[in-house]
């Protein structure tokens, strides 16, 4: 590429270097190959070259031709000369345009041409430089500038048949003479655009990146159709070009390629008709049950909804596992990171807490980023199996998904989410996971050739993170009252919470659920850590009953593990200590729960009860959980009224406590013989 451009222009224009003796040149230059070689070759000395010069070149290109073969430059002049020829339709108020038609225009259309040039561009005279290509059907494209006017047949068949297919969608009932007289409406009063559509180049690409010149008038965000079909999303601004991320495929798109603006944000079509479904990050179905009619389309970036909009956290939202609820309990509208290493539950809790919610009155929706394939189909059956398929959406955007995809996945997600929440409906939305979804959007910026931070994270990915995670909220009872609860997933490694992203989302979040690698690999599951992790507003959701019943448990783990540290090496132990360990051991026991099997409010209640009553401590710790089940299924079969009262109410009284306890210490009679 040559550097100093302007430097053989501006001699070009001081020697009034004609038209004419350009093409000349460049004639001259491209009709063999050898003429390049001779004149750049450093073996071939400078008389010898300035003699071919002036035999071969007009003599008005002398001194430039002569100064690039000094240079060994020569090949360059094509550059040169396009770029001459710019700065002298500048000088001279000479526009030019770019006409691609089936036949070449008659005199008089080329007049009106010119004219409609003039009138566009505000310039004195105009040049049309002109395509014949047949595939345009019938009709002419001109461009002017970064416009592009496109008066094609091809296109306006495009145009109708759209028209005609959406409106026969809207009437699938309508027979086919319905269909035909849509047509020929349609056709009747069919009206070709006036205006012109700025249209781009693509400078560069790769990576399922674009670099477009051209664009002056694009906005942030907004959607881009490559000439080949594959659209795209403008994430990069700079002062000659933008940035572009491919929604598809970039084998077609090339140096060269054109590219039209939308005019429209990025967006997903949502509706009810998608409960159900597993679909990608563009809202298409990938399940093979056909397509999917929307309701409406939202954008995927939305302004979270301001103070005013919102309601505090005050009614809960039950996952089903005993340690979550009754220690760190979750409210609608919250966001409660999950947080661990990878393989140690993460996904499991997300899931139950899903299954946990049949028959509650909230829509579910799972965001996979950039997780296996084989992983989804696997959660996707496990949904199935359970029921919950019935009121929850999948929104899949697996490893073999390219970055674009996996970044504005859980936009996307929560876009979907964000119309069920506007509806007064409540909703649940899991990320799995927001550390792959930094790693796509980090790997976007880099091809964009953004500055590297910590981390090789660009300096924004804060702001990715807390962007979407503001937009879960429970709105006021004057636009509805629903709401979004979020449980966005993070995956440490070797358990360091110090990292950059997930200090970040701890920062943002209501809240963690951390789990540590050591009591997951001990047998201790869901591997909770009570002390790491903490619900910094679920308080005010947990239900009184939850509440009383869970009473000093967390109080209780935490003397239990530090108590467990202290005496493992000790043999002689009072009995004070003893009963107290085996109360722990108890109690962490109690807190295991196997996968797909949460629990009822009132069975939580039970449980908590008997063991903070001491009713578990004679238990064998290899039988607890066998004897919890056999408990829990007595006060199903002969004591519902009990565990009527406690889902009904709500509320633990002295009185059902007491009498909770009386009925276990009778089973405990029964079961021990």
């Amino acid at each position: 590429m040559i550097q100093n451009l302007s430097e053989y222009v501006d001699a070009l224009l001081s020697a009034d270097v004609s038209a004419d003796d350009i093409k000349k040149t460049q004639a001259v230059i491209n009709a063999t190959d050898e003429v390049c070689k001779i004149l750049d070759s450093p073996s071939v000395p400078g008389e010898e070259k300035e003699k071919a010069i002036s035999e071969l070149f007009p003599a008005s290109v002398f001194e430039v031709m002569k100064k690039l073969a000094n240079k060994n430059m020569t090949s360059s002049f094509d550059a040169i000369a396009k770029e001459y020829k710019v700065t002298l339709d500048k000088k001279r108020n000479v526009a030019t345009a770019y006409m691609t038609c089936v036949t070449e225009p008659s005199a008089e259309q080329m007049e009106k041409m010119k004219e409609f040039v003039c009138k566009e561009t505000g310039a004195a005279d105009a040049n049309i430089e002109i395509t014949k290509d047949p595939s345009i059907i019938g009709g002419f494209i001109i461009q002017v500038g970064n416009k592009q006017y496109d008066r094609s047949l091809k296109t306006k068949l495009a145009t109708i048949k759209e028209a005609v297919t959406k409106d026969a969608r809207k009437a699938n009932e309508v027979d086919a003479g319905g269909i035909i007289s849509i047509l020929k409406e349609d056709i009747k009063d069919y009206e070709f655009e006036t205006d012109g559509e700025e249209v781009g180049t693509v400078v560069s690409v790769g990576d399922s990146i674009a670099t477009i010149h051209g664009l002056d008038h694009v906005m942030y965000g907004e959607i881009v159709t490559f000439d080949c079909g594959v659209k795209g999303m403008i994430q990069d601004i700079k002062k000659e070009t933008v940035g572009c991320i491919l929604f598809g495929s970039d084998e077609e798109i090339h140096q060269g390629s054109r590219v039209k603006r939308t005019h429209k944000k990025a967006g997903v079509p949502v509706g009810d008709n998608f409960i159900g479904r597993v679909i990608n990050a563009l809202g298409e179905p990938i399940d093979g049950k056909g397509d999917i009619v929307s309701s409406d389309y939202r954008p995927v970036e939305q302004p979270a909804p301001s103070i005013v909009d919102r309601k505090s956290v005050s009614e809960p939202l039950e996952t089903g596992i005993l340690s979550i609820d009754s220690m760190f309990p979750i409210g609608r509208g919250q966001r409660e990171l999950i947080i661990g290493d990878r393989q140690t539950g993460k996904t499991s809790i997300a899931v139950d807490t899903i299954l946990n919610q049949k028959g509650k009155n909230c829509i579910c929706i799972y965001n996979a980023i950039g997780q296996k394939a084989s992983t989804v189909a696997k959660l996707v059956r496990t949904l199935e199996e359970n029921g919950a398929m019935e009121y929850t959406i999948v929104v899949c955007s697996t490893a073999a998904d390219p970055a674009s995809l996996q970044y504005i996945s859980p936009y996307a997600a929560t876009a979907m989410a964000e119309y069920f929440m506007y509806n007064g409906k409540d909703c649940l939305i899991v990320y799995d996971d927001l550390s792959k979804h930094a790693v796509a959007y980090r790997a976007i910026s880099l091809l964009l050739e953004r500055p590297p931070g910590r981390e090789a994270y660009p300096g924004d990915v804060f702001y990715l993170h807390s962007r979407l995670l503001e937009r879960s909220s429970r709105l006021s009872d004057e636009l509805g009252g629903g709401s979004i609860t979020a449980l966005p997933i993070i995956e440490t490694q070797a358990g360091d919470v110090s990292a950059y992203i997930p200090t970040n989302v701890i920062s943002i979040t209501d809240g963690q659920i951390y789990l540590e690698s050591d009591l997951f690999f001990s047998g201790q599951r869901p591997a909770v850590n009570v002390g790491l992790s903490v619900s910094r507003v679920g308080g005010a959701a947990q239900t009184k009953a939850m509440k009383k019943a869970a009473g000093s448990l967390r109080v209780d783990l935490a003397q239990f593990r530090e108590m467990e540290v202290f005496t493992q090496f000790s043999s002689d132990l009072d009995d004070d200590t003893k009963l107290q360990l085996r109360y722990g051991e108890g109690l962490m026991q109690l807190l295991k729960q196997p996968l797909s099997h949460p629990m009822s409010l009132a069975q939580q209640v039970i449980t908590l009860v008997g063991a903070t009553g001491k009713k578990f401590v004679d238990v064998p710790k290899e039988k607890i959980k066998e004897y919890q089940g056999a408990m829990l299924r007595n006060f199903s079969d002969e004591h519902d009224e009990i565990i009527g009262e406690i889902e009904s109410t709500k509320v633990l009284d002295d009185d059902l406590r007491t009498s909770i306890l009386n009925t276990i210490d009778e089973f405990g009679k029964v079961y021990n013989g």
